[in-house]
C-alpha cells in the first residue's frame, strides 16, 4: 500500500501462530465482540475454546470447554457460552468469570438461539427464530423479549444485531439468497426497532452500525444509523450507503439524511457488503465487503473519502478499535487485519487528490489532524479581511492542534477597532472559545484581565466552576487583587505550591497546609507554622500538632519541643491534649513525657490527672513520683494505687472521708492477706463506726483470701457484732459450719436483727439445735418465733412449751398451735395439763385449732392424764363440721359412754367410730352398748360372743338377719353351737318380723334353707308374713335413703341432708345436679367443703352471679373467683369481671378478657388488668393491648413511656390497629417511633397533618403513600401539597388512572388538569401521562385536545384518547387520531358520519386511500352523492383503483345520478369495464355525441357491441348511424355493416369493412355493387382499399368485361411495382447476411485482443469518486499498483474497465 495512503493496514496477528487449525476460522467457530479479546471454539482434537488477548496474543488461553458458541464480553474476562440440551432444540447459555472462576448466570432457552451477541458490556443480545431478548449478566433476572422478527428476516441467517449508545434503538441484520434473476447476489435484510415506540421497519441493507453526531446548534447529540445495501431491481443493481437520523429531537437542529453510492469493480459484482464500522474519533464510517473490499465515507457529508481492497480472503469478522479509530478485520486466511487512520496523510489526501477543500478541513479539526494549517491560516485570514469576525473566532476556535490559539491571534483580535452598539470582537473570539471548550492559559489570563477591570468576578467563578480556564500562578497573581478564595482555587490548579501555603496561612487554615503539602510533596517550616498558630488560636495549634504526629515518616517537630512551646505560654490544657493524643501508643521511650503529662495536671488540674489514670492509657511514668503528688493532690486512691510500701499506705489510707468507698474496696484486693487485715485493723481502731461499712465489704469480697475465720476474729476482736453479723449473712448461703450459723445466729439476736434470727432459725439445718436453743432461752428475746422454730424443729416442743408458759407469754403458744404445727398440740396440751394451766385456756386452745389438731394424740395425752372430759366440747365441735375421724368420734363415745349420755343413739347414729375399740370399752360397762357398737361394725365374731356371753339373743338375732351374711349364717345355725335354738327363736319371733328388707328375708330363707330347716323355715316365713319390722338405715341406707328421695319425694331431700351426715356427699350432689335440685346440690356441696362445685352450681344452674359473688367473698380461694371471673365475662360484666380476675390473679385468660374488654369499652379497667397480667408473662399480644387501650382513654404520655421501655408489643399491629380505629394520635406516636413513614403519612392525614404528611410521604418514598397522601390533599382542598404528591404518583403507569378517576369524582378538573401538565416535563414522564392529558382534555379543555395530540402524537396511548373523543364527540379530533393510528377505516367513518366537523376533503381524501374495508369505498361514494356531489368525481379518481368500477356505476344509476359521475369513468374507461362502456355510451348516446360515442368503442370494446348498434342504427342522425355500422365493423358483422353503410351511401366505410373483413368475397361483392350502380371512381378506390384481398385476376376481368380499363389501371401498375420490389429486397437480404458473418468473426477476434490488454492498465488502489460539483473533472493519474506492507497479499487482480473518471 502507498505510503501517503489515508487508511493504514497492517497485521495484528494471525491465528495460525497461536496454535488455531484453519478449519475452525469460520464465522460460526470465531467471535471478537471487542478490541480487547478473540475467542475461537475448537472441536478437535477435542472440544475446547481458546480466549486470545489482544494485549498480549502469544499467550492465548484454552480451556477444555464444549459448547456451539462462546463469546468474550467485550470489556472484562467474561465468558458466555451456548450448547443446545440433547435431545430437544432448546439451548442452554451459561455467564462464567474467568477470573475468579465463578459462575455468574445460567438460563435454558425454551428455543433454539440462532444468533447472539454482546449488545453492551452488561447486556447479551440473544435472537431466535421468532424473538429477540436481552439478558442483563446483572441481578438474577431471566432474558427479557424485546421484540419479535418481522416477515422479511424469515430464512434469513442473521449475521449481527446491535443498539444505539442509549439502547433505545435496535438492529438486527440478516442474509438471504439472491433472487432467482441473480441468485450469485446475496440479499440483505434489516429490522430497525424502536424501543421507547415499540415499532419495527424492515428494510433492505446488508451492513449497519449506530453512530452519534452533533449537530451544529444543537445541544444534544443526535442518534443516526448508517447501513449499507446492495440490491437488484429489473436487472439493475444499485448499491447505497444511507445515513439517517433516528428520533429527532423537536425544535432543535436536525441532521439531514444522506445517502452515498458504493461503486463495485466489475470483478466484484456479485461483492456484498458484510461489515460497517463507525469511527466516532475522526468521524468516518466503514464499508467492509466478503471479499475484501473497503469503503470509507465521512459521516457528516457521506462524501466518499477512500476504496481500497484490504484482503485477498473473504472477510467474515470485524470489530470496532475505538481506541485508535479504526477497526479489526478477520479473513478466512486467519489474518487478524488492523485498520487505522493514518493521521499525517488523511488530510493532504483529502484536499490534494479529491481536491475537497472543506472536508480535509472538517477532518483536521474533528480528528486533530495535522496537514491543513495552511488552509485554516489562509481562510481564517481571508475571513479576518472579510471582517467576518464571528466566522474567524469559531474557525480559531475549531482550528486542528490548536494551530490559531495563540498570543498573535488574541493580538490580532484586539487590534481590531471596536464599533459603537457591537460587541468588541475580541470578546467574541473569547465567547466562541468558551462555548467551544477550554482555553488555554495565555487566553484564560487575557480574558480574565478584562472580567477584573469590569469587576465582572461572578463570571471567573463560573468558568472556574465549568472548567472553561487554564489555570496558572500568573491568573492566580491577577484574581488575588479580587478575591483571595478565588485565586486559592487557581493557585491550587495551577500546582503553584509555595503561593498555595501562603494563601492557607493567610487564611489560618493552617490544618490544610498538611494535607496540601502532603498531597505535593512540599516541606513547610513547621516550627514557624505552629508559633504563628499559638499566637491567635491555641486550639488550632493543637490541631495542627496533632496532624503533624500523624504525618508519614513520623513528626517533623519533637513532640517535648511541641509540648515546651505550648508551656512556655501556660497553655496547660491545649499540652495536656497534645500529649495525651500522640501519647496513645503507650510506648517505653514516651515515659518521661507520660510522667511530664501528669506532673502538670496533677498541680494545676487534679481532676484531669485522674481521670487520665483512670483510663489507664499510661504504664511508663515515674510511679512513685506520681503517687507523692496523687497524695498532695488529694487523690488518695490514685496513691494508694501507685504506693508499694506497707507504712505509706496505712498512711493513706485512714483518708477514707475523701475515697471512694467501692475503689477503696477494690484496692484491698491488690494487697496481701497480711497487710489487708493490718490495713483493716487500722480503719476499726481509727474509726469503728464510720468505717466498718467498708471493712463488711472488703471482707464480703475477699474473705475467700483473707479467710473467714479471720475476718470473724477480726470483728470479735472489736467486738463488733453488727459487722459479724453483715459480713456473715453473706457467707451464710453457702456454708454449713454449724459454728458459723450460730454465730450468725447470736450476732443477729445482739443487734436486734429479730427477723434475721426467726429467718435462719427456720431455714437453716446446720445450726446445733440444743445450743441455740439454751442461748435463745438465755437471751429471753421479745419474740418468740426463732425459739419456736427450732423447738418445733428439733422435738424441743414441752421445753418450748414450759418456757413459754412459765414467762406467760401464752399467745405465742396460741400461734404455735394455730399457725406453726397444729400436729404438736397434743403435746402442748400434755406440758400445759402437767403446768396445771387452767381448763379454759387449754379448751380454747384446742377449740381454736379444732379441726387441724390429731385427735389420737390428743385423746391419748388427756386419757393417760384421766382429763378425758376436757375434750368434749372440743370434739363435740369436730363433729358438728362434719369431721370423720375415727379418733374423734372414738373419744367422743367413750365419753358419752362414760357420761350414760344416751349412748345407743350415739352408737346407733354415729358412723364414723371405731366398733371394736368402742365395744370393747363398752364390754364391762354395758353389754348392750358392746353389741350396738359391734353391730353397728359388723364384728361379728365379738357380736356373738358378747351376746352369747350375756344371752342377748333377740339382738343377736336381728343382727343376723341384717347382715345378710352367709357365712354369718352358716356359723350361727351350726348344730354345734349350743345356742342354735335360742337364736332361731328370737330370728323368728322377733328379728324377722321387725324387717321390712326384701333382701334381708331373702337371705334369711337361703340361711334357713342352706341349714337343712324346714319347720323353722315355715315359722319364719309365717313371722315375715304376718309381722314385718322396720330396720334403722347405715352408711349406704343414708344414700339410698337421699337418692330415693331425690327420685320419689324431692321435697324432703333437704331436710335429709340437714339431718343425716354419714353420706356420700360429692356423689349425692352430682345426683342432685342431674335431677335439677340445684339449690339441694349447693347445700350439699357447701356442707363437704367444695367450693369450686358449689359456686359451679349457682353460676351454671341457678344463674345466680350476686350469690357466687357473696360466696366468693365468704371462701376467698382463687379458683372460686376465677369461676366467678369467667361468669361475669359471659355475662358481660367485663369490669367485675376483670376485679374478679385481679383478685384471683388469674392471667391465663386474657384473651377472653381482652376481648370483652374492647367489646364492652372499659378499657380504663382492661389497663388495670393488662398491667397485673404483665406481671406474670411477656406476651406481645398483653403489650399490644395494653398500648391500644391507654389510647382509647387518651393517656398518650403512658404510651410513649411504654415504648421507651422493653416491651414485646408488635408496634406495627399496634399501630396499624389504632390507625383502623382512628386513634390518630396515639398511632401517630407508634409510627413515628417504628419509622414506618408510610403509616405516619396516612396517620398525619387523618390529621389534616397535609404538610407533615407529605415529608413522612417522602420519606417512605412508595407510590402508595404518594397515592394516599394525594387523595387526602384533595379531599382538604390542598393542591399544591396533592401536585407534589401527585407528581410521584403518576410517573407509575399503573396508579395514574386510579389519581385522575380520583381527581374527576371530586370535580378537581382544572387542578387534575394541572397536575398531569406538570408531570409532562418529569425525567420519568411515560405514555400514560400524555395519554390521561389527552382524555382530559378531551373532556374538559376541547380547546387545547387539538394542539396536544399534534405535539404528543408519538407519546400517546391513542386507542385510550380515541375513546375519550368518542365518549365526548370531538369528531376532528377523532379523526386526527385514527389517522395517526393508521385504523383510516375508522377515520373515514367518523368522518361520514360526522361531516359537520370531521369533514375536509383533502383530508378524506388522503384517508379513503388508506383504508382496508372495502365496503368504505362505496359508503364514501354514497356519501359524497348525498353531502358533496360537486367533488364526488375527485374522490372517485383517488379510489378509482380500488373500487369495483360496475359497482359503482350501478350506485349512481340507481341513484339516477351517473351523468355526475361522467369524468370519473372516462378516467377509468382505460380498464374496459363493461359496467363502464355501457354507461358511458349511453350518455354518449343521449348527448348525440357521436365523436365520444365512436371513440368509445373505438377504444374499449367491452360493452353489448349489438345491443348498442341495434339500439342506433335507426338513429335520425347519419352520424350515430355510421357509429352503428362502425360497430357492426368490430364485431365482425361485415354484411351488416356494409349494407348500413350502402343504405346511407358510405362507400367509403364499405371500402374499409371490406379491407378489414379481409374476406374476398364480401370485396368482389362490393366492386360488382358499384359495378352495378355506375360508381365508376368508388371502383377505382376500392380495388386500392382492398388492394391485399381483391384477386387481381377478378379485378382485370371485371374491369375489361365493363369497360373500367382506364380505372382499373393504377390498380395494375401497383401491382407490377410491388412485385418488383419483392424481387429486388430478397437480393438485397442475401448480400447483407454474407456481410454480417463476415463482421461478426472480425468483432470475436478484437474482443480477445482487447482484453489481454487491459490486464496491464488496472490499479490496485482507487480513490473514491468526487461528489458530482466538487471538481475532479480532469482526472489523476491512478498510481502503480503495490503491494500492502508487513501482509504478506499478493497485487490485487486487474479490474479489467478502464479509468473511472476519478
Amino acid at each position: 500500500m502507498a505510503a501517503n495512503a489515508p487508511i493504514t493496514m497492517k497485521e495484528a496477528l494471525t491465528l495460525g501462530s497461536v496454535g488455531i487449525n484453519p478449519q475452525f476460522i469460520t464465522f460460526t467457530h470465531v467471535t471478537m465482540e471487542s478490541e480487547k479479546f478473540i475467542c475461537v471454539r475448537e472441536t478437535a482434537p477435542s472440544n475446547s475454546v481458546v480466549m486470545i488477548d489482544m494485549n498480549m496474543p502469544m499467550q492465548p488461553l484454552r480451556r477444555p470447554i464444549t459448547a456451539d458458541s462462546a463469546l468474550m464480553n467485550p470489556n472484562t474476562r467474561i465468558l458466555a457460552l451456548k450448547a443446545q440440551v440433547p435431545g430437544t432444540t432448546q439451548d442452554h447459555l451459561q455467564v462464567f468469570n474467568i477470573e475468579t472462576k465463578t459462575k455468574m448466570k445460567s438460563y435454558q432457552m425454551n428455543q433454539q438461539v440462532v444468533f447472539w451477541k454482546w449488545v453492551t458490556p452488561k447486556l447479551l443480545g440473544i435472537v431466535t427464530q421468532s424473538s429477540v431478548y436481552h439478558w442483563s449478566i446483572e441481578g438474577d433476572g431471566e432474558p427479557v423479549k424485546v421484540f419479535d422478527r418481522t416477515a422479511n428476516l424469515a430464512n434469513n441467517q442473521i449475521i449481527n444485531y446491535r443498539c444505539d449508545p442509549t439502547e433505545k434503538w435496535l438492529v438486527l441484520i440478516g442474509i438471504a439468497p439472491g433472487s432467482p434473476e441473480r441468485p450469485q447476489l446475496v440479499k440483505g435484510n434489516m429490522q430497525l426497532f424502536a424501543v421507547d415506540q415499540q415499532r419495527s421497519q424492515a428494510l433492505e441493507a446488508h451492513a449497519a452500525s449506530f453512530a452519534s453526531f452533533r449537530v451544529t446548534g444543537n445541544d444534544k447529540d443526535s442518534i443516526l444509523i448508517c447501513f449499507a445495501s446492495k440490491t437488484i431491481n429489473a436487472g439493475q443493481v444499485t448499491s447505497k450507503m444511507h445515513v439517517i437520523e433516528l428520533g429527532a429531537q423537536p425544535g432543535k437542529p436536525s441532521f439531514t439524511k444522506k445517502q452515498a453510492d458504493l461503486f463495485f469493480p466489475p470483478d466484484f459484482a456479485d461483492d456484498f457488503p458484510v461489515s460497517m464500522q463507525i469511527s466516532n474519533k475522526y468521524g468516518l464510517i466503514y464499508v467492509i465487503t466478503k471479499l475484501g473490499l473497503l469503503f470509507v465515507y465521512d459521516m457528516e457529508t457521506a462524501t466518499a473519502v477512500y476504496r481500497n481492497r484490504i484482503s485477498p480472503d473473504p472477510i467474515f469478522l470485524t470489530a470496532e478499535a475505538s481506541s485508535v479509530g479504526g477497526f479489526y478485520a478477520v479473513n478466512r486466511r486467519g489474518q487478524v487485519l488492523l485498520a487505522t487512520v493514518n493521521e499525517a496523510t488523511i488530510v493532504p489526501f483529502v484536499s490534494g487528490q479529491l481536491n475537497n477543500l472543506e472536508l480535509a478541513v472538517n477532518l483536521a479539526k474533528r480528528g486533530n489532524l495535522p496537514g491543513a494549517e495552511e488552509l485554516v491560516v489562509q481562510r481564517f485570514q481571508e475571513l479576518f479581511a472579510q471582517t467576518k469576525y464571528k466566522e474567524a473566532a469559531e474557525l480559531a476556535a475549531e482550528s486542528p492542534r490548536g494551530i490559531l490559539r495563540t498570543p498573535d491571534t488574541v493580538a490580532k483580535f484586539q487590534s481590531v477597532p471596536v464599533q459603537a452598539g457591537q460587541t468588541p470582537p475580541l470578546l467574541q473570539y473569547f465567547g466562541t472559545l468558551l462555548t467551544r471548550g477550554k482555553l488555554n492559559a495565555f487566553e484564560s489570563l487575557e480574558l480574565s484581565r478584562l472580567v477584573v477591570n469590569q469587576n465582572k468576578k461572578n463570571l471567573l467563578e463560573n468558568w472556574l466552576a465549568e472548567d472553561k480556564l487554564e489555570c496558572s500562578e500568573d491568573l492566580g497573581d491577577l484574581v488575588k487583587t479580587v478575591d483571595n478564595d478565588l485565586a486559592l482555587k487557581i493557585y491550587i490548579k495551577a500546582r503553584a505550591t509555595p503561593k498555595v501555603v501562603a494563601a492557607f496561612a493567610e487564611r489560618r487554615e493552617f490544618d490544610k497546609i498538611l494535607i496540601y503539602s502532603k498531597q505535593v510533596g512540599y516541606t513547610p517550616d513547621y516550627m514557624f507554622l505552629l508559633q504563628t498558630i499559638l499566637r491567635t488560636d491555641p486550639q488550632g495549634a493543637v490541631n495542627f500538632a496533632l496532624m503533624m504526629s500523624q504525618m508519614e515518616g513520623g513528626c517533623p517537630v519533637d513532640y517535648n519541643t511541641i509540648t515546651d512551646l505550648f508551656l512556655q505560654r501556660n497553655l496547660i490544657r491545649e499540652a495536656t491534649a497534645f500529649l495525651l493524643d500522640v501519647l496513645k501508643p503507650n510506648l517505653p521511650e514516651h515515659g518521661y513525657l507520660q510522667t511530664k503529662v501528669l506532673e502538670i495536671n496533677l498541680v494545676t488540674f487534679p481532676n484531669v490527672a485522674d481521670a487520665i489514670l483512670a483510663n489507664g492509657m499510661f504504664s511508663h511514668y515515674d510511679r512513685p513520683r506520681i503517687a507523692q503528688l496523687c497524695e498532695k493532690a488529694g487523690l488518695f486512691i490514685r496513691a494508694l494505687q501507685h504506693y508499694s510500701e506497707l507504712p505509706d499506705i496505712k498512711r493513706v489510707i485512714v483518708n477514707t472521708h475523701a475515697i471512694e468507698p467501692q475503689s477503696l474496696v477494690e484496692f484491698f484486693g491488690t494487697l496481701s492477706r497480711e497487710w489487708a487485715l493490718e490495713c483493716m485493723k487500722d480503719l476499726l481502731l481509727v474509726n469503728l463506726r464510720g468505717n466498718l461499712q467498708i471493712i463488711v465489704q472488703t471482707a464480703k469480697e475477699y474473705s475467700e483470701q483473707l479467710g473467714v475465720d479471720a475476718c470473724i476474729k477480726l470483728f470479735e476482736q472489736f467486738k463488733s457484732y453488727e459487722g459479724l453479723y453483715f459480713f456473715l449473712g453473706s457467707y451464710l448461703s453457702s456454708s454449713e459450719d454449724p459454728d458459723l450459723h450460730f454465730k450468725y445466729i447470736e450476732a443477729a439476736a445482739k443487734t436486734g436483727q429479730i427477723k434475721e434470727v426467726e429467718r435462719v432459725t427456720r431455714e437453716s439445718n446446720f445450726y446445733d439445735a440444743e445450743k441455740t436453743k439454751n442461748f435463745l432461752m438465755e437471751a429471753k428475746l421479745p419474740d418468740a418465733r426463732p425459739l419456736i422454730n427450732v423447738c418445733d424443729r428439733f422435738g424441743f416442743v414441752p421445753d418450748l412449751t414450759h418456757y413459754l408458759y412459765t414467762n406467760n407469754m401464752l399467745r405465742y403458744i396460741e400461734g404455735y398451735v394455730q399457725k406453726v404445727n397444729p400436729g404438736n398440740a397434743p403435746l402442748v396440751v400434755g406440758q400445759l395439763l402437767d403446768d396445771e394451766c387452767p381448763e379454759d385456756f387449754i379448751k380454747g386452745l384446742i377449740l381454736s385449732v379444732r379441726s387441724l389438731l390429731p385427735v389420737e394424740p390428743l385423746v391419748d395425752e388427756c386419757e393417760k392424764r384421766n382429763r378425758l372430759r376436757l375434750l368434749t366440747q372440743f370434739l363435740e365441735h369436730l363433729v358438728s363440721e362434719g369431721s370423720q375421724d375415727v379418733h374423734v368420734h372414738n373419744a367422743l363415745g367413750k365419753i358419752i359412754i362414760d357420761s350414760n349420755n344416751n349412748p345407743e343413739h350415739f352408737l346407733t347414729t354415729n358412723p364414723y367410730y371405731d366398733s371394736r375399740v368402742v365395744g370393747k370399752y363398752c364390754e364391762k360397762r354395758d353389754p348392750t352398748l358392746a353389741v350396738v357398737a359391734y353391730r353397728r361394725g359388723q364384728c361379728d365374731d365379738e357380736l356373738v360372743n358378747v351376746t352369747n356371753k350375756n344371752s342377748l339373743f333377740k339382738l343377736q338375732a336381728r343382727y343376723v338377719v341384717e347382715r345378710m351374711d352367709a357365712d354369718l349364717w352358716e356359723k350361727v345355725l351350726n348344730p354345734e353351737n349350743e345356742f342354735r335354738r335360742q337364736l332361731i327363736d328370737q330370728v323368728v319371733s322377733t328379728a324377722l318380723p321387725e324387717s321390712k328388707s326384701p333382701e334381708q328375708v331373702s337371705a334369711a330363707v337361703k340361711a334357713f334353707m342352706t341349714a337343712d330347716l324346714p319347720h323353722e323355715l315355715i315359722e319364719l316365713l309365717e313371722k315375715i308374713v304376718l309381722q314385718n319390722s322396720a330396720f334403722n338405715g347405715n352408711f349406704n341406707l343414708q344414700n339410698l335413703l337421699i337418692l330415693t328421695a331425690i327420685k320419689a319425694d324431692p321435697s324432703r331431700v333437704m331436710d335429709y341432708i340437714n339431718r343425716l351426715d354419714n353420706f356420700d356427699g360429692p356423689a349425692v350432689g352430682e345426683v342432685a345436679v342431674e335431677a335439677q335440685l340445684y339449690e339441694e346440690a349447693y347445700t350439699i356441696f357447701k356442707k363437704f367443703n367444695l367450693n369450686v362445685q358449689a359456686v359451679n352450681v349457682l353460676l351454671d344452674n341457678l344463674k345466680t352471679i350476686d350469690r357466687a359473688v357473696e360466696f366468693a367473698f365468704r371462701v376467698e380461694e382463687d379458683a372460686v373467683w376465677s369461676q366467678v371471673a369467667k361468669a361475669q365475662l359471659r355475662e358481660g360484666l367485663v369490669s367485675d369481671a376483670i376485679e374478679s380476675f385481679i383478685r384471683a390473679d388469674d392471667s391465663t385468660h386474657f384473651l377472653e378478657v381482652i376481648k370483652a374488654a374492647e367489646d364492652g369499652d372499659v378499657y380504663h379497667d382492661l389497663v388495670r388488668y393488662l398491667l397485673m397480667v404483665r406481671q406474670k408473662t411477656r406476651e406481645p399480644k398483653v403489650d399490644s393491648e395494653l398500648i391500644y387501650a391507654y389510647a382509647k382513654i387518651d393517656r398518650l404520655g403512658e404510651i410513649e413511656e411504654f415504648i421507651l421501655m422493653p416491651n414485646v408489643a408488635n408496634l406495627p399491629v399496634v399501630g396499624d390497629r389504632l390507625y383502623d380505629d382512628t386513634l390518630y394520635e396515639a398511632a401517630k406516636i407508634i409510627f413515628a417511633f417504628i419509622s414506618n413513614w408510610a403509616k405516619l403519612a396516612v396517620t398525619l392525614v387523618k390529621l389534616q397533618q397535609f404538610q407533615g404528611a407529605v415529608d413522612a410521604a417522602r420519606k417512605a418514598n412508595s407510590s402508595k403513600t404518594w397515592k394516599e397522601v394525594c387523595f387526602a390533599c384533595v379531599d382538604a382542598e390542598e393542591f399544591r401539597l396533592a401536585q407534589i404528591c401527585g407528581l410521584n404518583v403518576i410517573i407509575q403507569v399503573d396508579d395514574l388512572e386510579e389519581v385522575s378517576e380520583f381527581y374527576q369524582n371530586r370535580g378537581c378538573f382544572n387542578e387534575l388538569i394541572s397536575l398531569m401538565e406538570s408531570g409532562l416535563g418529569l425525567e420519568r414522564a411515560h405514555m400514560g401521562i400524555f395519554t390521561e392529558l389527552g382524555v382530559l382534555y378531551a373532556r374538559y379543555r376541547h380547546e387545547k385536545l387539538m394542539e396536544h395530540i399534534k405535539l404528543f402524537s408519538s407519546r400517546l396511548n391513542i386507542p385510550k384518547v380515541i375513546r375519550a373523543c368518542d365518549e365526548q364527540q370531538h369528531w376532528k379530533e377523532l379523526t386526527y387520531l385514527y389517522i395517526q393510528y393508521d385504523e383510516f377505516d375508522n377515520a373515514a367513518t367518523t368522518v361520514m358520519n360526522h361531516s359537520p366537523e370531521a369533514w375536509e376533503h383533502m383530508q378524506f381524501k388522503d384517508i379513503i386511500v388508506k383504508v382496508a374495508s372495502v365496503e368504505l369505498y362505496y359508503k364514501a361514494v354514497h356519501f359524497y352523492l348525498q353531502e358533496h356531489p360537486e367533488v364526488i368525481n375527485d374522490l372517485l379518481n383517488v379510489i378509482a383503483l380500488r373500487v369495483d368500477h360496475t359497482r359503482v356505476v350501478d350506485i349512481m344509476r340507481k341513484a339516477g345520478h351517473l351523468k355526475l359521475i361522467k369524468p370519473y369513468m372516462i378516467a377509468v374507461q382505460s380498464n374496459n369495464v363493461t359496467a363502464v362502456n355501457e354507461a358511458l355510451n349511453e350518455i354518449y348516446v343521449e348527448e348525440e355525441d357521436y365523436d365520444r360515442l365512436r371513440e368509445s368503442t373505438d377504444l374499449h370494446d367491452s360493452f353489448d357491441q349489438i345491443g348498442l348498434a341495434l339500439k342506433i342504427e335507426k338513429h335520425e342522425l347519419l352520424e350515430m348511424r355510421r357509429v352503428a355500422a362502425y360497430i357492426y365493423k368490430k364485431a365482425g358483422r361485415w354484411k351488416q355493416s356494409i349494407a348500413l353503410s350502402k343504405k346511407d351511401h358510405l362507400y367509403k366505410d364499405c371500402m374499409e369493412t371490406c379491407s378489414q373483413s379481409g374476406d374476398r368475397e364480401l370485396s368482389e361483392d362490393l366492386l360488382v355493387y358499384f359495378i352495378e350502380k355506375g360508381k365508376k371512381e368508388c371502383f377505382a378506390s376500392c380495388l386500392f382499399v382492398c388492394y391485399d384481398i381483391i384477386r387481381p385476376d377478378v379485378a382485370l376481368e371485371l374491369a375489361w368485361i365493363n369497360n373500367m380499363i382506364d380505372f382499373a389501371f393504377p390498380y395494375i401498375l401497383q401491382f407490377i411495382r410491388e412485385y418488383s420490389s419483392k424481387v429486388d429486397e430478397l437480393i438485397k437480404e442475401k448480400i447483407e447476411a454474407q456481410n454480417e458473418e463476415k463482421a461478426k468473426e472480425k468483432e470475436e477476434k478484437d474482443v480477445i485482443a482487447q482484453q489481454n490488454m487491459y490486464a496491464q492498465l488496472l490499479p490496485l488502489a482507487l480513490p473514491a469518486p468526487p461528489m458530482p460539483g466538487m471538481g475532479g473533472g480532469g482526472g489523476y493519474a491512478p498510481p502503480p499498483p503495490q503491494q500492502m506492507p508487513g501482509m504478506g497479499m499478493p497485487p490485487m487482480p486487474p479490474y479489467g474497465l478502464p479509468p473511472m473518471g476519478y
